[in-house]
């Protein structure tokens, strides 16, 4: 019992100083998996006993921001500020100077068809084009039947909203969930360094409003392959006609070529 007690202290002794090094927060998973790097003689089931409940062995030192997601106390407050005024800052003037969102459309339009396969076509978007302030799709696609499908299915239309600031995440999601009016499927697309619980929690809204959700690097817009990581798939459903028409009229020629 007391070699059983001392590696689990050994292991919570890494875990804390896994937490101190990563003031975001770590998932439970990575955890295990950078207390396996650091010894890998540990039995992966006396790390999950000793790990799985961190936040009750140390109350006064770790809380979960979010389900699976472990943190520091001491990082609590600090994590509103910190990321913006130290680690960031060169990052949002590069974003600032030379990196746009326009950046991005093509690449992920790109994806819808290729990697996804949502899309038999699709196009950049953006800007005011429907002429409404409920907003326009950053990428807009169409998925049709081809000649040599033996069953002909309706034309479907996909949308996606692309963000590359991390503070525009609530935004992106509420634009989304506007779009479903005329589209069959809506997605968005995020950083992949937004905070640990900003991504849990789209990623739980994404699912239960059947959004597609995507994470990608918003710092390589030179890249001709982002890497565009699929965290949930769109739910098709049937959207309003009339707006489906209503939008589709302002840019068919450039949708349906």
């Amino acid at each position: 019992m007391a070699t059983i007690i001392t590696i689990t202290g050994q292991i919570r002794k890494i875990a804390l100083d896994v937490l101190t090094d990563r003031p975001e927060g770590i998932r439970y998973s990575d955890l295990k998996r950078k207390i396996l790097e650091h010894n890998a003689s540990f039995n992966p089931n006396t790390i999950s006993g000793a790990t799985w409940d961190l936040d009750i062995t140390y109350p006064d030192k770790i809380y979960k921001p979010d389900r699976g997601v472990f943190r520091l106390l001491k990082f609590k407050e600090d994590i509103l500020t910190q990321p913006d005024q130290q680690s960031t800052i060169e990052t949002k003037t590069i974003k600032k100077k030379t990196i746009k969102e326009e950046d991005f459309y093509q690449p992920f339009a790109d994806c819808l068809v290729n990697e996804l396969e949502e899309c038999t076509s699709a196009i950049g978007l953006g800007g005011n084009i429907f002429r409404d302030k409920w907003g326009t799709p950053d990428v807009v696609g169409v998925r049709e039947s081809k000649r040599s499908d033996i069953i002909q299915f309706p034309t479907e239309i996909i949308v996606g909203e692309i963000k590359i600031d991390t503070n525009g995440l609530i935004t992106a999601f509420g634009q989304a969930c506007a779009y479903k009016i005329f589209s069959h499927k809506s997605y968005i697309v995020v950083p992949n360094d937004s905070q640990i619980e900003d991504v849990t929690r789209l990623d739980t809204l994404c699912r239960q409003f059947g959004i597609g959700f995507i994470l990608f690097d918003n710092l390589k817009p030179e890249d001709p392959n982002p890497n565009f990581e699929i965290r949930v798939r769109a739910i098709k459903h049937e959207p309003d006609m009339f707006f489906v028409n209503k939008n589709l009229k302002l840019i068919e020629d450039k949708l349906f070529k």
